[in-house]
């Protein structure tokens, strides 16, 4: 059996931690992603706003 070393277990958590950090790069946030569903509100939404028949919230 293999001796496990504070150094080895060092290693592996540096070796961990890079690999999260590669991993985030690729994350995307879905909050942040428009469907055409919510470009169509957003579109009606100004409208409505151009036409008077809603106002901005501050």
């Amino acid at each position: 059996m293999e001796t496990i070393t504070l150094n080895i277990i060092n290693k592996n958590i540096e070796y961990i931690m890079k690999e999260i950090t590669e991993i985030k790069k690729h994350i995307v946030d879905v909050d942040r992603i428009l469907t055409y569903d919510d470009i169509e509100s957003l579109m009606e939404a100004e409208n409505d706003l151009k036409e008077g028949k809603t106002k901005r919230i501050n």
